[in-house]
């Protein structure tokens, strides 16, 4: 059964929302018997792609896997989830000096 993954793009500047394309991989080769009076047809993934609003659709037999896609597991089985903290160490030293410079221009002012 084939599967459909999404893979971001780089925004561009006139871009109204975050570009993608569609990868499809696990997909079995169809054939169509046209006849003569009748058009190609048009790529099924293609119509689903035009239709979401992707960029371009990627089509494999193969299994494809993106990168970007996968989610670490843990040791419990479950997702790793990570938590980032900043550091604020000089952070209470710089607005020390902030408040020290604002005391220092508002003693100037008043005298």
């Amino acid at each position: 059964m084939a599967r459909i993954q999404i893979l971001e793009l780089p925004e561009g500047a006139g871009d109204s929302q975050p570009p993608f394309a569609l990868v499809v991989d696990q997909v079995e080769p169809q054939r169509y018997v046209l006849g003569m009076d009748q058009e190609p047809l048009m790529c099924l993934w293609e119509n689903v792609a035009k239709k979401l609003g992707a960029r371009a659709v990627l089509v494999f037999e193969e299994t494809i896997e993106i990168p970007a896609n996968e989610v670490p597991i843990g040791p419990d089985g479950y997702p790793i989830r990570l938590h980032f903290e900043g550091d604020f160490t000089r952070l209470r030293e710089q607005a020390m000096r902030e408040i020290a410079q604002i005391q220092a221009d508002m003693k100037a002012a008043l005298k």
